[in-house]
């Protein structure tokens, strides 16, 4: 049976959106029952209210979702809408939800996983999907658990949750219903392998350097100074370069600086970002996740067009893994970072995705944080990233 896949995108009240999103979605699946649908909905369209109208509308579809900082389709992306990936064709799913992930990670993820089947006779490729509401604090801790129970030949991606930088109250849904500290594991059963590809637009800047007071999201001392004193000095020329003098930002131009000049944790070949996100008087910085007491890391840079031509390589990494096959459609995880960093370029650097798997439809959500796990990976939850996950057709 070949894929067909719908990618819409609705604004107005839930019920409304969820309306819209419906009847787009089938008509453009022409008939044909999905397998799976998400859909990332934004403050303006609650997600429970949203998950239960969008339940009722498409009757005997597993349907998982997350709230969002920003919805977008290959068409573009906007604010204050839902974006809705719809796909059919050979592919066996199911999905599970476990709450309390802050106080009990490894029970949550186990209850989400708890009724999963192990095999499907015919579809020898698995792919998870987490969802998580990152708020909760335990996105990193969250996906190595599921990776551990799942096994090591699962392939990860998915996103954390968002509420359009409000920072109040992240939610994730499965079928009708929505709940915030929770994860959602969706696990997809094919004939064919999914792709799952994943990049970052940073490149090293400083020395390496050394977190040697922090703690979870909290940095307050590197290389035994206040955090925010060393990323001035490291920062500092490249800064000059564009004309900014870091020394005299205004309060409401350091997260915007911060977002130019983030952490890169070695992991391997690679850097693994995380994203600074304020300063403190005390001149300690909050991160988007956990920087453990210890953590060698290097300050990295990016620009624009660093960012877009990364974005089309996550969408090259998740084709190669297709085995030679087609894509039919894809779901994208993408920053609210690399939203803010891009501005009206964002759009260019979605349509570049759809244009480097083949002009294919695709849809996705700007999130507080971005999961891509293949195995042999140390750790799959990424910040400023794009994550791919593509269908054969």
């Amino acid at each position: 049976m070949q894929t067909r896949v719908a990618t819409v995108i609705a604004k107005g009240s839930a019920q409304e959106a969820a309306r819209s999103l419906a009847r787009e979605a089938k008509a453009k699946l022409d008939g044909a029952q999905p397998a799976l649908a998400l859909a990332f909905a934004s403050t303006e369209q609650p997600l429970g209210p949203l998950m239960a109208a969008l339940h009722a509308e498409l009757p005997g579809v597993l349907l998982l979702g997350a709230s969002t900082a920003g919805e977008f389709t290959e068409q573009g992306d906007a604010k204050g809408h839902v974006s809705l990936f719809a796909v059919a064709g050979d592919f066996r799913a199911f999905a599970g939800i476990g709450t309390g992930l802050k106080s009990d990670t490894e029970g949550a993820v186990s209850r989400a996983i708890g009724d999963l089947p192990r095999a499907v006779d015919g579809f020898p490729h698995r792919t998870a999907i987490l969802l998580v509401d990152p708020l909760a604090g335990k996105g990193e801790e969250a996906t190595l658990m599921a990776a551990a129970l799942l096994g090591e030949d699962v392939r990860l991606a998915g996103g954390a949750a968002g509420d359009d930088l409000h920072m109040k109250e992240t939610h994730v849904g499965l079928g009708g219903a929505a709940a915030t500290d929770a994860v959602v594991i969706g696990l997809i059963y094919s004939k064919a392998p999914l792709g799952v590809g994943v990049c970052h637009g940073h490149q090293p800047l400083s020395k390496s350097l050394k977190a040697t007071r922090a703690e979870g999201g909290v940095v307050h001392e590197i290389d035994g100074q206040p955090a925010w004193k060393v990323w001035q000095e490291e920062t500092r020329a490249s800064a000059a370069r564009r004309g900014v003098d870091n020394s005299t930002l205004k309060p409401d131009e350091v997260t915007p600086f911060l977002l130019r000049y983030e952490a890169g944790l070695s992991t391997g070949s690679e850097l693994k970002i995380r994203a600074p996100l304020s300063r403190s008087e005390d001149g300690s910085l909050t991160f988007a996740c956990g920087i453990p007491q210890g953590s060698v890391f290097r300050i990295t840079e990016s620009e624009p067009q660093r960012q877009i031509d990364s974005a089309r390589e996550a969408a090259r990494r998740a084709l190669a893994q297709t085995g030679g096959h087609p894509v039919a459609g894809a779901v994208v995880f993408d920053c609210i970072c690399r939203n803010l960093i891009l501005g009206d370029q964002f759009k260019t650097a979605v349509q570049s995705i759809a244009s480097e798997l083949g002009g294919v439809p695709l849809a996705g959500f700007e999130t507080y944080g971005e999961i891509a796990l293949d195995a042999g990976d140390m750790s799959g939850f990424h910040n400023t990233t794009t994550v791919v996950l593509t269908f054969p057709k």
